[in-house]
């Protein structure tokens, strides 16, 4: 996987961090800065650590499917994508009900729960044989990036539609399955 093949997978799984925070912006309306960094900071630890995780778990299992890894790539970025569009249609109860407060629970809630999607891609990772130090801390810091950006530009999108985004990410995730695939079959 080339640097910038990383970068867009960085970016379409930051889109679900941004999203919170964009959420949690709208409505936190004191300690600003400290929320947006205590937001940051839980999805950016839980994208770093969540593709260690799964490229570890996968690289467990890899000698019983080394002969199909590139097809399961190709399905687990096409579900993803798949995932990401669907759901970006649908109403996001789990943000609604704590938006107002950032307790340890709701941040590790949050961080969890924003990068399940990135254990997957780290797991996909290990099966094209890319390394994952770098495209971990490549995620990581994107989704904290991406997550005070969001906070911090609901004061001036209040009306931007997000499904957008989370649509656009699933698009990017579905073509660089197709890519992988492509590279391996022709």
């Amino acid at each position: 996987m080339t640097l910038i093949d990383i970068f867009l997978l960085a970016i379409a799984l930051a889109v679900d961090a941004f999203v919170v925070s964009f959420s949690y912006g709208l409505v936190i309306r004191k300690q600003r800065m400290t929320s947006a960094l205590k937001l940051a900071f839980s999805v950016g630890f839980g994208q770093f650590i969540m593709p260690i995780l799964g490229w570890y778990g996968a690289r467990s299992i890899y000698s019983f499917i080394e002969q199909v890894d590139h097809w399961i790539a190709f399905f687990v970025f096409l579900t993803l994508g798949t995932k990401v569009i669907a759901d970006s249609s649908q109403n996001r109860d789990y943000q609604e009900k704590n938006k107002n407060s950032l307790s340890f629970k709701v941040l590790l809630i949050i961080g969890v729960a924003t990068s399940i999607d990135a254990f997957v891609s780290g797991s996909m990772l290990y099966f094209i044989k890319t390394p994952i130090c770098l495209p971990s801390v490549i995620i990581g810091l994107t989704a904290f990036i991406g997550s005070l950006i969001g906070f911090n530009l609901c004061c001036v999108f209040k009306k931007f539609k997000t499904r957008w985004l989370e649509q656009i990410s699933g698009v990017i995730l579905i073509l660089l399955g197709c890519k992988i695939l492509y590279e391996h079959i022709g």
